[in-house]
């Protein structure tokens, strides 16, 4: 009789034990690094459901965290005008998330941004105006690509006034229309946030040279920035990469990023909200 009472406990024991294996809902699952690896997939936090749009082969699965979604397609958006840049850098670096830079079949939208000011000791002016740093000297609105350690093009947006020597550096964005064109540039065939999650990678997705510095980014053809909508919320920190200047500029919170979407760079933790 014992050994019954055994057997019995032991195979109820055994179904309770299986049962609790049963794999728990991708949609209870999450940490930091989800959003990265889920992009095409965000929650809704309020039913924890997890939404999946449709999918194009064009545009991008879906629309960087809290962006809002253009009501109009990029053909028929507003080339910004040569006064909006007319700005202090600094200024002008939050009000550039958002917007959206068009090189033929290729739009994407700015998603993080860094500004380097005049009597900055990180900016390229602070070299004076050379052959390499004489773009960032120009009217604001113009392009400043110059090569990182001889590989990475990295494009900066001019600010304020001709003479100035100031300018944003675009950090990240997220792809709004030639995902194939900018997959193919990029040797890499994913809709993933690595993608576009970083300064040279904006380059070689747009498929620019040292060539298109000085080039107007207010006039029609080419490269070209167009407005966009605003971002409900935006992360504040510390640029990237400078150890090099004084700490009064290294500690300065003159990065800005679009709050709520994985296309960032790294590094995310230093970013917090305003």
């Amino acid at each position: 009789m014992l050994m019954r009472d055994e057997m019995k406990r032991t195979r109820r024991f055994k179904r309770v034990t299986a049962k609790s294996k049963r794999p728990i809902p991708a949609n209870r699952i999450r940490d930091d690094d989800d959003d990265e690896a889920r992009p095409s997939q965000p929650s809704d936090s309020s039913t924890g459901t997890v939404l999946k749009p449709k999918k194009s082969k064009s545009q991008l699965q879906t629309k960087p965290g809290s962006i809002p979604i253009p009501d109009n397609p990029p053909e028929k958006m507003t080339i910004l005008p040569f006064i909006f840049f007319q700005i202090d850098a600094l200024d002008l670096a939050p009000r550039l998330l958002g917007k959206l830079l068009r090189r033929d079949d290729v739009v994407l939208q700015i998603t993080e941004v860094e500004a380097y000011r005049q009597n900055d000791s990180a900016c390229h002016g602070r070299f004076g105006v050379t052959a390499r740093t004489a773009p960032v000297f120009g009217p604001g609105g113009n392009a400043y690509v110059y090569l990182c350690y001889g590989l990475h093009t990295m494009l900066n947006v001019v600010a304020d006034k001709e003479g100035v020597g100031a300018a944003v550096l675009i950090r990240s964005c997220a792809p709004v229309s030639g995902l194939e064109t900018i997959q193919q540039r990029r040797g890499q065939k994913t809709d993933k946030p690595v993608l576009l999650n970083g300064p040279g990678k904006i380059g070689q997705a747009l498929g620019l040279s040292t060539e298109w510095s000085n080039h107007p980014l207010y006039n029609p053809g080419g490269l070209e920035i167009l407005d966009g909508p605003e971002p409900e919320k935006m992360l504040i920190g510390p640029r990237v990469g400078i150890e090099y200047a004084l700490p009064e500029h290294v500690n300065a919170l003159w990065r800005f990023a679009v709050a709520g979407t994985s296309w960032i760079s790294a590094p995310k933790n230093t970013l917090r909200p305003p």
